[in-house]
């Protein structure tokens, strides 16, 4: 009868393992929201456009030319910000069986003996979460919010299903719940 020997896998194995680990690891923290991302816009800042050192100030306008505004057009304003609003799907069965079977099949492929096992429980379990998070970013949908300052002083949100090209400081009028430009 022939004696089995133990040996331990080839580097190269537990490299691409450790690798690959890491990997999903990496992944499932981007997807948890863990790794922050940027959404700012480059116009977001006041001090972004100023030279180095020089805060930008709004000019207040006075009282009087104000009341003018005000009479002469109520329905005129300034766009004061825009956003966009990203709101998650949610996870289903879907996301978590099909990354469960995905993720059980590459931890099958790790090791050898109990080893083996472990890994595909491990990756089965990494593979729903990851499963899960990916369904609810398939399913994300986005808004986007313009805020317009009136000349009364008055803000409102406006909130539409697709990007706008407004701009901040941008002059409009609002015509049955429209932006349209003013000038």
């Amino acid at each position: 009868m022939p004696s089995q020997i133990n040996q331990s896998p080839p580097p190269l194995i537990w490299i691409a393992g450790i690798a690959l680990i890491l990997f999903s690891l990496v992944g499932i923290a981007a997807f948890m929201g863990w790794i922050p991302n940027s959404i700012g816009n480059p116009g977001d800042s006041a001090e972004s456009s100023s030279p180095a050192g020089v805060k930008a100030h709004k000019a207040v306008p006075h009282v009087a030319s104000n009341t003018r505004a005000k009479a002469a057009c109520a329905e005129c304003g300034v766009i004061q910000s825009t956003r966009v609003i990203v709101q998650p799907g949610d996870g289903g069965a879907v996301g978590i069986v099909g990354g469960a079977v995905v993720g059980g099949l590459l931890g099958n492929q790790v090791g050898g003996g109990r080893g083996k096992d472990i890994a595909t429980v491990a990756g089965a379990v990494g593979g729903a979460v990851v499963g899960n998070e990916i369904e609810k970013r398939v399913d994300t949908t986005k808004r986007y919010e313009t805020v317009v300052r009136f000349n009364d002083g008055t803000n409102r949100v406006f909130t539409e299903s697709k990007p706008t090209a407004w701009r901040v400081g941008e002059q409009v009028k609002v015509i049955n719940g429209v932006i349209q430009s003013n000038n």
